[in-house]
């Protein structure tokens, strides 16, 4: 069977929201609502002929089931059209896009909605004492932001790993990564994000969103929160590792790691051979993928074996790759990541890394990471020309995804 090529269409995403911030009175299928309906408006295609929605979330909840199908509906979309929800953790929105590519190719799907959303404003508190009634005593709530990061990975084979940072503070270690080099690369990082907003890099790809007040007109919220414009050395270094009390050297702080936050994002995968019927003009093609698995307390390096699998699979390499967006979890994974790569402290691929920030400057809504570096990331491969763009992230409990995407010409 010949696979068919899966093109990229206008990949868009709501501003990013911080934990708590402007978007907090929006849910996560209210978010993905706007987005859809977004996507539908600014492509103009007939949304019957959406064949299915995959969209991605790392909190999910009862409040919007089969996130995909629900936020669709919410959209006032067509009945007929299915939609799923999925988690590879920090990976979903990628897998998402992933996902839909695949649907394509085969000739299963025409045309696939793929993105993702987080509202980590709203993720819930639970228990999971009360099914079966308690008799006396305390009733136990998990907030299933932390619970999420400590459950990440079976604890009877791997002990306790209390969360992410503790696996950031040990690729600090393995690695000789210093907190002055974490510090400088989350610097650098807020500067590309505050310079990229001044061009104005970021205009095309957002979707404004309607907040609604208690009194008056809804306030429109476009504009990234997170970012630090006056960010340096000297503010960041002033900052207390979180980690203090418990690792002797931790390097991991508020200002060296990634947010907390709320957007969403999607774009439309479709099948080579109908984007003239359509009348769609895509951005991108959708290359190829892989993932692969790593030891959970060291989740962060999870990009090395990734890259490297899927170099493996394509016979391509670094001197093919024109532009790379390696999620920021924390400075230290990402200087990891790097080591592992082989990259040296001066090397030159330094200058197509993360050019317009990432998840420390610009913060890293779970389910909506992957559609949100696409966005960027494919046309910031139209600005400079390029061909090959690779999108990377390291996956809570012990993974890896990376994809390539090429311009399309």
């Amino acid at each position: 069977m010949t696979l068919r090529r899966a093109a990229i269409v206008a990949p868009i995403r709501t501003a990013v929201g911080k934990f708590g911030g402007a978007l907090a009175s929006l849910d996560a299928g209210q978010l993905g609502a706007v987005v859809l309906k977004a996507l539908v408006e600014r492509t103009k295609i007939d949304p019957a002929r959406v064949d299915d929605v995959v969209f991605s979330q790392g909190y999910g909840n009862g409040e919007a089931p089969s996130i995909g199908h629900w936020s669709w509906l919410a959209a006032g979309l067509p009945l007929e059209v299915p939609g799923y929800q999925l988690d590879r953790r920090c990976g979903s929105g990628l897998q998402a896009i992933a996902n839909a590519a695949m649907m394509v190719q085969t000739g299963m799907s025409d045309v696939v909605v793929a993105g993702g959303v987080e509202s980590m404003s709203n993720v819930e508190h639970y228990s999971i004492d009360v099914r079966k009634g308690v008799r006396a005593g305390n009733l136990v709530l998990h907030d299933r932001l932390t619970r999420g990061r400590l459950m990440s990975q079976p604890i009877e084979r791997f002990g306790v790993i209390s969360g992410m940072i503790e696996t950031a503070e040990n690729l600090a270690k393995d690695y000789g990564i210093t907190r002055e080099a974490a510090d400088a690369y989350a610097v650098q990082s807020h500067q590309r994000a505050a310079a990229a907003w001044a061009k104005g890099l970021f205009d095309d790809e957002l979707v404004p969103v309607a907040v609604p007040q208690r009194k008056g007109d809804p306030v429109i919220f476009a504009h990234d929160e997170g970012y630090r414009a006056d960010a340096t050395l000297e503010s960041l270094g002033a900052l207390r590792a979180i980690e203090a009390k418990t690792i002797p050297g931790a390097v991991v702080t508020a200002g060296n790691a990634s947010q907390q936050n709320d957007a969403a994002a999607a774009c439309l995968v479709v099948a080579e051979d109908k984007l003239d019927e359509l009348g769609l003009e895509p951005i991108a093609w959708f290359h190829s993928w892989a993932a692969a698995g790593c030891d959970p307390s060291r989740m962060g390096i999870g990009p090395v074996p990734a890259v490297e699998r899927l170099f493996a699979r394509t016979g391509l390499g670094w001197s093919d790759i024109d532009l790379v967006e390696l999620n920021e979890a924390f400075a230290p994974q990402v200087l990891a990541v790097l080591k592992g790569w082989g990259w040296s402290g001066d090397d030159s691929r330094n200058e197509i890394l993360n050019v317009n920030g990432s998840g420390i400057s610009l913060g890293h809504p779970i389910g909506a990471t992957g559609g949100r570096i696409l966005a960027n990331l494919t046309r910031e491969l139209v600005r400079r020309d390029g061909r090959y763009g690779l999108e990377t992230m390291c996956i809570g409990g012990g993974q890896g995804i990376a994809a390539i995407f090429e311009r399309a010409v």
